[in-house]
């Protein structure tokens, strides 16, 4: 109802259950509109699911499912001052499936383009999504 009537705000969805990883990345598809790129998004891991194998899981639905290029990236509990190393490590994971897609031939070897991509992932999504352009 709030789609049709254009009054949908922007909203990233997270879960705390592995098991809903590709039931959310596709409701997130159903609601886009021209507003605003990736409006409804599927939020990175999170909770329990914050670390490799939660992160890996996340990234690989999201890629198979809706779109990682425009993927927000890694969120943070700003309560904690050790909560700021976990963008490092999501970072290292996200080039690791992307680096292990190119190196088995599923992504192209374009690291110019792919680079952009993880750049977009790791700051420029989330800037312009939240709107700091």
């Amino acid at each position: 109802m709030f789609g049709i009537r254009d009054k949908l705000s922007k909203t990233i969805l997270y879960t705390l259950n592995a098991a809903d990883n590709d039931k959310l990345a596709a409701m997130a598809g159903c609601f886009q509109d021209a507003a605003a790129a990736g409006k409804i998004q599927f939020g990175s891991a999170w909770w329990f699911n914050d670390h490799y194998d939660g992160m890996t899981t996340q990234l690989k639905s999201l890629a198979n499912i809706g779109v990682l290029s425009r993927f927000v990236g890694m969120l943070t509990d700003s309560r904690s001052f050790l909560s700021y190393p976990r963008h490092e490590y999501f970072r290292r994971i996200l080039c690791e499936v992307i680096g292990g897609w190119i190196d088995k031939g599923m992504a192209p070897a374009d690291f110019d383009g792919i680079g952009r991509i993880v750049e977009d992932i790791c700051f420029n999504n989330v800037w312009n999504y939240i709107g700091l352009e």
